[in-house]
């Protein structure tokens, strides 16, 4: 039987582990710094995943764009998946693996951030970005699970949750997504 106080206490223990890990809750605020940086000279933020992923990297790029905890101007990111149009044709004409790689030879330049989410740090996609990224020069970060999968060998800062549970580490990437949002919107528009 399905425990739904189990399943909480759960989410809460995660979120209790990223708490008391005072390294990951750095590279929380050093992903922040740098995608403040990126913003404020004129960069974009990309954001990328796959399913649920997709769904959060959509999430956070509209945090962004449109706007967080208050009114202010819009600031430049988006989440590479949206033009389904686009999506589907390089999945058919190159192949799945290449949507973000080709999106971004396209669209990003040097100093723009690409935030990769994956819970396994395995998705082809996503790694061939972060390789593509890296050859234009624009900082990586991943969001993974514990482990932090191949994404951990080859992201400039690694944002692994200490979980091996999909539902689990999606529940922090949001968090760990918002908190992000939140200090990049306080720190370019402080009220």
């Amino acid at each position: 039987m399905i425990s739904i106080e189990n399943i909480i206490k759960d989410s809460i223990d995660v979120k209790q582990l990223i708490l008391k890990d005072k390294e990951l809750v750095k590279r929380i605020n050093d992903a922040a710094s740098v995608c403040i940086e990126s913003l404020k000279n004129g960069g974009k933020i990309h954001f990328c995943g796959n399913g649920g992923s997709a769904a959060d990297a959509q999430h956070l790029a509209a945090e962004l764009s449109g706007r967080f905890y208050y009114d202010r101007p819009p600031l430049n990111a988006e989440a590479l998946h949206v033009n389904t149009s686009y999506l589907t044709a390089v999945a058919n004409d190159y192949s799945y693996d290449m949507i973000y790689a080709r999106i971004l030879q396209a669209s990003a330049k040097k100093g723009d951030v690409i935030i990769g989410i994956s819970t396994s740090g395995n998705s082809t996609n996503i790694l061939k970005a972060i390789e593509v990224a890296k050859e234009i020069g624009v900082k990586t970060i991943g969001m993974t699970g514990e482990t932090g999968g191949k994404m951990a060998d080859v992201c400039d800062i690694m944002l692994n949750v200490p979980s091996k549970c999909t539902p689990r580490i999606q529940e922090s990437h949001i968090m760990i997504g918002h908190i992000i949002c939140e200090i990049i919107e306080a720190t370019i528009f402080p009220r």
